[in-house]
């Protein structure tokens, strides 16, 4: 019949408590917790002690490294608890940290893909849903992978310098064997490769890349 009201059940919505912000008790911390920071503390330890140190040297990114994968990982764990946290946000969350450079300090290639996979691994210890397992194989393959590359098991491993060079003559490109000779022989390096930066007419100088594959002075 035209113009009939059917009735339709009224749907009652209760409304949600708020959390007791208050209430001395621990909600987050359990026990699942601890195990994915143990996995994810373990995960850093050898990425950073076990292969970014090892093939670099270096410590003085250690504190960045740690600091972002901690705090990516805890504010993941308490955002996914209380809110819902999506894997969309949180790799919304992974573009924003990554986004972030140091203005007083310029960071390599290298040194900004080690600052990604120590977000990652702090986001896939904290949001993946599977077993502790799967998240341990998970962040072993990423290790391995890294591994295999850092440690010149699929590629021979090649390290790269920024010299500043004097003789500018020998940057013109048809003397470039030349210009080879005289920076294998003055810095010792089996360079395979140079690129040249920046010429400075004034000072009669010359910034150049060196690619070279020899682990002598990696250090420094």
């Amino acid at each position: 019949m035209m113009g009939q009201f059917f009735p339709t059940e009224a749907v009652v919505v209760e409304p949600k408590e708020p959390a007791e912000f208050f209430a001395w008790t621990i909600t987050q911390f359990d026990s699942i917790f601890f195990v994915r920071l143990a996995i994810n503390l373990l995960s850093m330890i050898i990425l950073l002690r076990l292969i970014y140190y090892r093939v670099t040297g270096r410590h003085d990114f250690f504190l960045t490294f740690f600091m972002f994968n901690l705090v990516i990982f805890i504010i993941t764990i308490l955002l996914n608890t209380n809110s819902g946290f999506s894997i969309g946000a949180a790799f919304g969350l992974f573009a924003i940290f990554a986004m972030l450079r140091y203005r007083t300090e310029d960071i390599s290639v290298k040194d900004m893909t080690y600052l990604f996979l120590s977000i990652t691994i702090g986001l896939i210890s904290s949001i993946n849903q599977g077993t502790a397992l799967e998240i341990v194989l998970i962040n072993a393959v990423i290790l391995l992978v890294a591994f295999l590359i850092e440690g010149g098991v699929l590629i021979k491993q090649e390290f790269i310098k920024t010299i500043e060079y004097e003789n500018i003559e020998l940057i013109k490109p048809e003397r470039h064997d030349e210009l080879m000779a005289d920076l294998k022989n003055r810095t010792g390096l089996d360079i395979h490769k140079v690129y040249i930066k920046r010429i400075d007419f004034l000072r009669d100088t010359a910034l150049i890349k060196v690619h070279y594959r020899s682990a002598k002075s990696q250090n420094d």
